[in-house]
């Protein structure tokens, strides 16, 4: 795949679809935390390292939101990282959603 020229942009149209997608995951990734935690159990400093790895990724994601939002996110280079940004928060909230088991509160009840 060949890196995109200085100048040159993608479609608005384009944009604004990953913009829907990545707001639609980051409600979700939002839901999971949310959930966790408003879940009763007792915390174990176990569940920290869950915790943040799922508050890094949401902070990423949240971030490239704000990028997508931009004007200049129209520019093909700026898409590209920001896209790049959203899927290794996306892979840090998946693995930071107890998928390891490391946690010891329930993540779906």
């Amino acid at each position: 795949m060949t890196e995109p020229g200085p100048e040159e942009k993608i479609d608005a149209t384009f944009r604004n679809g990953s913009l829907t997608a990545a707001g639609i995951i980051l409600g979700f990734s939002l839901s999971f935390i949310s959930r966790w935690v408003s879940n009763p159990n007792d915390w174990s400093r176990i569940d920290i390292l869950p915790m943040l790895l799922l508050t890094v990724g949401i902070a990423l994601q949240v971030k490239v939101f704000a990028d997508l939002l931009a004007r200049d996110s129209l520019i093909a280079a700026k898409y590209d990282r920001s896209r790049r940004l959203f899927l290794i928060g996306l892979g840090i909230v998946a693995v930071g959603n107890d998928i390891l088991g490391m946690g010891k509160m329930p993540m779906l009840g």
